[in-house]
C-alpha cells in the first residue's frame, strides 16, 4: 500500500510537471504572438521588434508629452488649492467685515451669483459680494446707452447701481475674495482669463474663443495690465498670449504683481 502509494506521489509529480512544461510552452507561444503583433504595428520590418523603430519612438513621445501635460495641470491645481486655502484665511476677517457692512447697508443677500462661462465653454455659477441694488440686472437695460466697453462688454465708470460698500469693494477688488470657493470647487483657476457671462460668450467672434481654451481666474495679464481701462480686444490679446504661454512660474509672477495692482485701484471700476 505504501508502495502504491509512493508511486501514486511519483506518477502525480511527473504528470504535473508535464503540465507545468505544456503552460510554458503555450506562454512562449503567447509571448511570440503578442510580439509578433507589437512587430506588425511598431515594427520596422526588420523580423524582430525594434525598440527604435520609427512608429514606436512616435508612441514613446506621445506618451512622455501626456505625462508632461498631466504633471502640469497637477502643479497648477496644487497652486490653486493651497492659494484659495490661503487667501480664505487670510482674508476671511476682510470677508467677514465686508458681509457686515453690506448688510447693514443694503440687507441681503450678500453674496451675488451668476451663471459664467469657463474652460470648454461649461458653465458655473460664480460668487462675488454683492456691490450693486438687488435689482441691478433688471437695470441694465436701461443702461446700455452708457456702456462705455463696446459691443461684448458692458461697464460704466460711475455705474448708478453701485452702493456705497459696493464701489469700495469694486476699486478695492474685494468683491472678488468669494471666488476663492470657486477655485476650491475646481470652477476657476487662481490665473487665467475672467469669467465671462453666456451673453458676453454669444458675442465672441472665433478669435475671442482663445479665452475658454483654459480655466476662467481671479486675476489674469490684463488685470494687471490695466485692468478696465484695456479695451476688449486687447484684453483677449493678452488672455491668448497667457494661454499660449502659460507656466507655473508665470502663474506665480502674475500673482505677485496681483498686489500692487489691487493696492493701486487703477482700472478697476
Amino acid at each position: 500500500m505504501g508502495t502504491f502509494s509512493h508511486q501514486g506521489a511519483t506518477f502525480q509529480s511527473g504528470w504535473q510537471r508535464e503540465e507545468e512544461k505544456r503552460d510554458m510552452g503555450h506562454d512562449r507561444e503567447e509571448r511570440q504572438r503578442r510580439m509578433d503583433d507589437l512587430l506588425r504595428l511598431y515594427g520596422s520590418g526588420t523580423g524582430r521588434f525594434s525598440r527604435h523603430s520609427p512608429r514606436l519612438r512616435a508612441l514613446r513621445k506621445k506618451l512622455m508629452w501626456n505625462a508632461v501635460i498631466w504633471f502640469s495641470r497637477a502643479i497648477k491645481r496644487g497652486l490653486d488649492i493651497a492659494g484659495a486655502l490661503v487667501g480664505l484665511t487670510l482674508f476671511s476677517p476682510v470677508m467677514a467685515l465686508a458681509a457686515l457692512l453690506i448688510l447693514m447697508e443694503d440687507g441681503r443677500p450678500v453674496i451675488f451669483s451668476q451663471i459664467r462661462v469657463g474652460k470648454h465653454g461649461r458653465t458655473f455659477r460664480m460668487y462675488k459680494f454683492r456691490s450693486m441694488v438687488k435689482n441691478a440686472e433688471e437695470l441694465q437695460e436701461g443702461l446700455e446707452a452708457d456702456n462705455e466697453a463696446g459691443d461684448v462688454l458692458f461697464k460704466i465708470r460711475r455705474d448708478p447701481r453701485l452702493t456705497r460698500v459696493g464701489a469700495v469693494l469694486r476699486r478695492s477688488s474685494m468683491d472678488e475674495l468669494p471666488q476663492f470657493v470657486n477655485v476650491l470647487l475646481g470652477d476657476m483657476s487662481l490665473v487665467g482669463p475672467r469669467p465671462p457671462t453666456p451673453a458676453e460668450v454669444a458675442r465672441y467672434d472665433y478669435d475671442d474663443r482663445v479665452r475658454l481654451r483654459v480655466a476662467p481666474g481671479i486675476t489674469c495679464l490684463w488685470q494687471i495690465s490695466g485692468r478696465s481701462r484695456l479695451t476688449f480686444k486687447e484684453q483677449v490679446a493678452l488672455d491668448r498670449q497667457y494661454v499660449e504661454s502659460q507656466s507655473f512660474w508665470q502663474d506665480v509672477l502674475i500673482l505677485l504683481r496681483t498686489i500692487p495692482a489691487v493696492l493701486s485701484g487703477k482700472g478697476a471700476y
